[in-house]
């Protein structure tokens, strides 16, 4: 139920997007939006820091799904919309580092934050994300002069959304959806049942032994250790012997995804035969989820602005997270209907993994058709005001 409740959420948190993304683009402008939603983010952290009880929970949640889905997609295209044609070469690398800031905040969170209300309780581990977030709004309040300002596009918004060329464009981007979400429905899972795997293994690793919760801060340092390796050498490299575009990166991306499904599934396949193995090896199908990670996420939050019309770059941005809320759907739906009365599962153990697994390499396969199929055009913004 857990596992259940805990993908809703970040459905809604991945849905909400939408709504931030039109405010954003059509009405208030990305710089107004992730400002006054930034607010909203900080008290959601308040109801949880001083409110224990399920009704505080509930409305923590809920503020915290408003406001972070809403700045969610604005953010990464505020990042884009600081670059013209004279620097859009740039753009892969600034998106890179981008997601690097976003990973480096996660490796503390996720190393912190379980000890946090494990030996402190609620009032810390939920108040001081609240309270650094309010930091973050003041700081980014501060440089309100240093960005440029893109004025919403008002019925320019719809004009353009509805234009052959803005249908085209959408339409184009949403065939990517359904594969990119499959990814996510696995990605996600390293919060949940690889969590509850995690409860099942020998967990002493350098000397410590590590909370099922926190085995997952791997995740983030693989992330700032591989962006800079993959920018720098692995796709320069591989390009003067096979051209990696961005739909080539995904479509590997997505098979090497499966491979660190099937990782997990081997792990428990020996805890089902009464094995505790170590931790060490959940850890390895980390390194391969991360390179997958970096070659579908990464790679698709940079295509996904570059092929959006000027007026849409939020939303885009919000089909971007569209994919993460319908793999959280789907994986959530899962769980519901293998639920059985008593609370076991339909799929015990390593089928679990296995039907995962099975269900990314069609999808990657299929991919490879929708990309090929796949004609777009880069827009990149001509002016900043």
């Amino acid at each position: 139920q857990a596992d259940f409740w805990y993908h809703v959420f970040v459905c809604a948190l991945y849905f909400l997007p939408v709504l931030g993304a039109i405010l954003a683009d059509a009405v208030l402008g990305k710089y107004p939006v992730i400002l006054s939603l930034s607010v909203v983010y900080c008290l959601g952290h308040l109801a949880l820091a001083l409110e224990h009880t399920r009704l505080g929970l509930a409305l923590g949640l809920a503020l915290i799904a408003l406001g972070a889905g809403g700045i969610k997609p604005c953010v990464s295209a505020n990042v884009g919309d600081q670059f013209g044609p004279a620097n859009q070469h740039l753009l892969p690398r600034v998106f890179g580092w981008f997601y690097f800031s976003i990973n480096a905040g996660s490796f503390i969170s996720t190393l912190l934050i379980p000890w946090l209300l494990e030996h402190r309780g609620p009032d810390l581990a939920f108040g001081l994300p609240g309270v650094l977030m309010l930091v973050a709004t003041v700081t980014f309040w501060l440089g309100r002069k240093q960005y440029a300002h893109l004025p919403p596009g008002g019925r320019e918004f719809l004009r353009e959304a509805c234009s052959p060329e803005g249908r085209k464009a959408l339409g184009n981007l949403l065939t990517l959806v359904p594969c990119i979400a499959m990814f996510w429905a696995l990605w996600q899972q390293n919060f949940s049942s690889w969590v509850n795997q995690a409860k099942e293994m020998d967990r002493h690793w350098l000397g410590v032994e590590w909370l099922p919760a926190q085995i997952q801060t791997i995740n983030p340092i693989l992330i700032l250790v591989f962006i800079p390796v993959f920018t720098y050498w692995v796709y320069p490299t591989v390009s003067k012997v096979f051209l990696l575009t961005p739909l080539r990166r995904i479509s590997l991306g997505l098979f090497v995804a499966a491979g660190a499904f099937l990782i997990v599934a081997a792990i428990q396949a020996r805890i089902d035969a009464g094995f505790k193995p170590n931790i060490v090896w959940q850890l390895l199908a980390f390194v391969v989820l991360t390179v997958s990670e970096i070659m579908v996420s990464i790679t698709h939050l940079e295509f996904s602005y570059t092929q959006a019309p000027k007026r849409l770059k939020s939303l885009v941005m919000a089909l971007y997270l569209g994919a993460v809320s319908l793999g959280n759907l789907f994986t959530a739906g899962v769980n519901f209907v293998i639920l059985n009365d008593d609370g076991s599962s339909k799929l015990n153990g390593v089928q679990y993994f296995l039907f995962f697994a099975g269900a990314m390499l069609v999808t990657a396969v299929a991919f490879i058709f929708v990309a090929w199929r796949y004609r777009g055009q880069t827009y990149i913004q001509d002016a900043q005001a």
